[in-house]
């Protein structure tokens, strides 16, 4: 396992170790969750702009979902 040396100044140390306390972990785990969050939130807003410029481009076929439903029998 990696380590990460990280300095912040003294009021963010506080609010980070705030922030671990309320959520009953360690401070690492708060960095680590926070940060994990952050990069999934850039992928999926990454991923939505790409369906979103193939939308407009036509490149993407929508259709009514009771089609879908219609074609499973449901």
């Amino acid at each position: 396992m990696g380590t990460i040396s990280l300095r912040v100044p003294d009021n963010e140390l506080k609010a980070i170790k705030s922030y671990a306390y309320i959520n009953n972990i360690s401070v690492s785990d708060a960095i680590r969750k926070v940060m994990l969050e952050k990069i999934e939130d850039e992928y999926d807003l990454k991923v939505f702009e790409e369906y979103e410029a193939d939308k407009a481009a036509g490149k993407i076929k929508t259709r009514p979902v009771e089609e879908f439903w219609d074609e499973l029998k449901i």
